[in-house]
């Protein structure tokens, strides 16, 4: 069993939930029973907005929030397209003693301000598609797109949370060098290029591993950092990589060093350890921190799936919180990254989800300093094998997404960050 960091605890050990007075609330089931889990979580967001607190009732009918209602809640309900039911005072009471019963693995988690939410992302349109984004933008919840020169000009400390789109944080541009001359690619580069030099850089790896510095130094003094698919191995990777170069010539015009393993530095990683860059330019991986692709025989949405792990409510409430979800078992989905190697995962992050009996870990979270990362492997959950070119989900068709609400999990609960007591 992993031992999670004191920071997982402070929310259990040091912070009651208030006691509800309120004549009626609204009841807003995460369970079967709910129309859109997606839009509940906008809704909740949205509440947090208007200055409501929101109670999640962790692991109770699928991590349920419960709103004091107010005039008009039950409009922006029924707009959304929520399920919600109302409850009186005598049922609220009952249902928060049932929640907080020590018989239950439940716990009530008091919501009181919606985070700041910021998405590392270019302006330039690329031929894919990020997940987080598509699931912001159904659910309504309000974002910042921020990028390297924002980063460079510390902006990042206006955000309470961010989250790393689908990005190669080594300067290789995702190694995809079979598109070199496909316009899309051309702009990136150059946009890119042009960024390094304005910022007095001279390769494109140089910028990158600064701005990978300063949201490292986000993190420690308190931000939330989510990351899918590439922007989490290839962060991992070029924070070990600060002080050699293992960027092929083909995309920075120098050789590679000789004895770049051996300068590998993976005390300054967050997730991974003892892993091995790849410098082949031609090849799709950037590491070995990636399992690849499932075999054929796997390589079906009815075969391929992980499990999430059950973590106690009221002593792991963090964990518990990015678990939330009406089952247990969720579908798998291929990504540049789509699962990450369990034997180079750091002692100390708390895996979330894996696949089972195949060692393949889908789902990982830690601490760094103040604040915590999340990684979730795979590019689409509900877009299996995700091509270049393909168009967006609609997330319209998948209301009830599992994979989806795993994102929206971690936009949430840094809503329930509590900050420490003053002496």
């Amino acid at each position: 069993m992993i031992r999670y960091s004191s920071i997982l605890l402070v929310f259990a050990l040091c912070f009651a939930p208030p006691v509800r007075l309120h004549a009626q609330d609204l009841l807003i089931p995460m369970d079967a029973g709910q129309s859109d889990h997606l839009k509940a979580y906008g809704l909740a967001f949205w509440a947090l907005n208007q200055g409501v607190s929101v109670d999640w009732l962790l692991n109770y009918r699928g991590g349920s929030f419960l709103i004091a209602t107010f005039d008009e809640l039950e409009a922006e309900l029924r707009v959304r397209g929520v399920t919600y039911e109302r409850a009186s005072g005598a049922q609220t009471a009952a249902i928060v003693a049932e929640v907080e019963s020590e018989a239950n693995n439940t716990a009530l988690m008091r919501l009181e301000k919606a985070p700041r939410v910021a998405v590392y992302a270019p302006q330039q349109t690329l031929p894919w598609d990020d997940a987080v984004l598509l699931a912001l933008n159904y659910a309504e919840v309000p974002y910042d797109m921020i990028y390297d020169d924002e980063i460079m000009e510390g902006k990042l400390s206006e955000y309470d949370w961010l989250h790393l789109h689908h990005e190669d944080f080594t300067g290789q541009y995702g190694k995809f060098l079979q598109y070199r001359s496909m316009p899309w690619y051309i702009e990136q580069q150059r946009q890119a290029e042009t960024a390094a030099r304005r910022h007095g850089f001279r390769k494109v790896s140089q910028l990158k591993l600064a701005v990978t510095h300063l949201i490292r130094d986000y993190v420690t003094q308190g931000g939330f950092l989510f990351a899918m698919c590439s922007g989490s191995d290839t962060f991992d990777l070029a924070l070990a990589a600060h002080a050699t170069d293992i960027v092929p010539a083909e995309y920075d015009g120098d050789p590679i060093d000789p004895d770049a393993l051996s300068k590998l530095d993976f005390a300054q990683t967050f997730a991974f350890e003892n892993f091995r860059p790849n410098f082949n330019a031609q090849q799709y991986e950037h590491a070995n921190i990636d399992t690849g692709a499932p075999p054929p025989q796997l390589r079906n949405p009815a075969l391929d799936y992980f499990t999430l792990f059950e973590f106690s409510a009221k002593w792991d409430p963090v964990p518990t919180m990015l678990t939330q979800n009406h089952v247990s078992t969720v579908k798998g989905f291929i990504g540049q990254t789509t699962s990450f190697r369990k034997d180079l995962i750091k002692p100390s992050v708390v895996i979330l989800a894996e696949a089972p009996g195949r060692d393949e870990v889908r789902y990982v979270h830690g601490a760094s300093g103040e604040g915590t990362f999340t990684f979730y492997a795979g590019h689409d959950p509900e877009d299996y094998q995700h091509f270049v070119g393909d168009p967006p989900t609609e997330l319209s068709l998948h209301k009830n997404s599992p994979g989806y609400r795993l994102i929206l999990n971690n936009v949430l609960f840094p809503a329930a960050k509590k900050k420490k007591q003053k002496t």
